[in-house]
């Protein structure tokens, strides 16, 4: 009679333990806008431009941009304004008053390079501090000519 080895039942996997935590780094991006609402009115002069630039440009930003939710909105009696949304739970509104058709092309283009995060002020305070000043500059392994391997 042959002896059965006793085998431990193997211990399940999940699919969620599977699962790699994004983060922007060395071999992913990942865009911090999450969704732009566009806001206007339909009588208003001074949504004017706005109009045009949803009918004419829209649709292009929306297919070069498919992480980004895009929602238009009607906005009665106030003044055209574009919001977005990040990853890190922020918002940043811009108001588009007296914006041309190219001035609101810079301001989305700026909602969607832009991290969400608060702004900070870059006098005053050093990035980095030391007791004398480098002749040579901060190290960056960004300027050599063979990059660092890991």
């Amino acid at each position: 009679m042959a002896s059965r080895a006793f085998v431990a039942p193997a211990k399940p996997i999940f699919r969620a333990s599977l699962r790699s935590s994004p983060s922007n780094g060395l071999d992913a991006f990942i865009p911090q806008l999450r969704k732009m609402v566009f806001e206007y009115c339909e009588t208003w002069p001074t949504s004017a431009n706005m109009r045009t630039y949803i009918l004419n440009h829209l649709e292009d930003v929306a297919r070069q941009n498919p992480h980004c939710e895009i929602v238009v909105k009607n906005r009665p009696h106030g003044e055209p304004i574009v919001r977005g949304f990040y990853l890190n739970t922020r918002d940043k509104v811009i108001g588009l008053k007296d914006y041309e058709v190219n001035g609101i092309q810079k301001k989305v283009e700026l909602l969607l390079d832009s991290s969400g995060a608060k702004i900070r002020p870059l006098k005053g305070s050093r990035v980095v501090e030391s007791t004398t000043e480098a002749a040579r500059g901060i190290w960056s392994g960004m300027h050599v000519d063979a990059p660092f391997k890991i």
